[in-house]
């Protein structure tokens, strides 16, 4: 089974993370670009994690033979520092630019603030000028309307909506998001947002056109398993192979592929022993 994960914060996790990953069947990701857990306070510190996604995490990944793509973007956690949103977004022509960027993003709303919406704007415009689809992130706290301003802006902002996806959906806000011509993103959690069997039900009900899934796993509870769950538990319902490699492979690759920055060929015996910047995924001697 071949799986493109379209959310995981990579960063934020383990070496043997990317061999569980590897082994599963994970053969390509996407890493958004979010917050860290605590704010940053100044622009050279985005400027420092931008570059290390484009950089560092990229060949990383590439060590256990994995393709990794990135999204950059101001997270809306982090919008709500007006001055420094301002300028942050003021650097990120220059990052949008890169090769391996597939979309602007993480962007979108947390707690449902006018920096909030400003900031979601100005991003979406330059999504639209770099001809780059959209990850948008939806609030965990009432995440109806969040979803339902989230559509309007996008309307308002002329991007297409088959080049937006309205992540972390559950059964109560994707038929709307469907309904809009947005594609819907699910991140499967252990504890919370939903499960691979929640998502089963969600796929009989709504089918799975313009559907993506994802672990979205990160520094807090979450499983980079998880898409390969929900295919284990799509197959035990019924989905046919075929069914399963639109989900967790052609959607993930339509989509971003938008973008004609995706690079899909296998990666052959990576050499654990090269290093990056002088830095490699093996301490010791070599």
């Amino acid at each position: 089974m071949r799986i493109f994960d379209p959310h995981a914060h990579m960063t934020s996790r383990t070496t043997d993370d990317y061999e569980a990953m590897y082994a599963s069947g994970v053969r390509a990701l996407v890493e958004p670009a979010f917050w860290l857990g605590q704010p940053r306070t100044s622009v050279g510190s985005f400027i420092d994690y931008f570059n290390s996604l484009l950089g560092w995490e990229r060949f990383r990944s590439g060590q256990f033979g994995i393709r990794h793509h990135c999204t950059i973007g101001l997270n809306p956690k982090e919008a709500n520092d007006e001055n420094l949103a301002r300028e942050v977004i003021e650097i990120l022509p220059r990052f949008l630019a890169k090769d391996g960027v597939v979309a602007v993003g993480e962007i979108g709303f947390d707690a449902m603030t006018k920096a909030e919406e400003w900031a979601l704007l100005e991003q979406l415009k330059l999504a639209a000028e770099f001809e780059l689809p959209v990850l948008v992130h939806t609030p965990h706290r009432d995440k109806a309307h969040g979803t339902k301003r989230t559509i309007e802006l996008v309307t308002e902002s002329g991007v297409k909506p088959e080049m937006v996806v309205i992540d972390h959906n559950n059964e109560l806000t994707v038929k709307e998001v469907l309904d809009s011509g947005c594609w819907a993103g699910f991140s499967i959690y252990p504890g919370t947002k939903m499960d691979e069997y929640r998502m089963v039900r969600v796929a009989q009900e709504h089918g799975l056109e313009r559907v993506l899934v994802n672990s979205a796993c990160d520094w807090g509870v979450s499983d980079p398993l998880k898409v390969r769950k929900t295919a284990d538990a799509m197959a035990e319902a019924g989905f046919s192979s075929d069914d399963i490699d639109r989900l967790v492979w052609r959607n993930p690759v339509e989509f971003f592929g938008q973008s004609g920055q995706l690079i899909l060929d296998d990666i052959d015996s990576p050499d654990l022993t090269a290093t990056f910047e002088g830095s490699g995924v093996l301490r010791g001697e070599r």
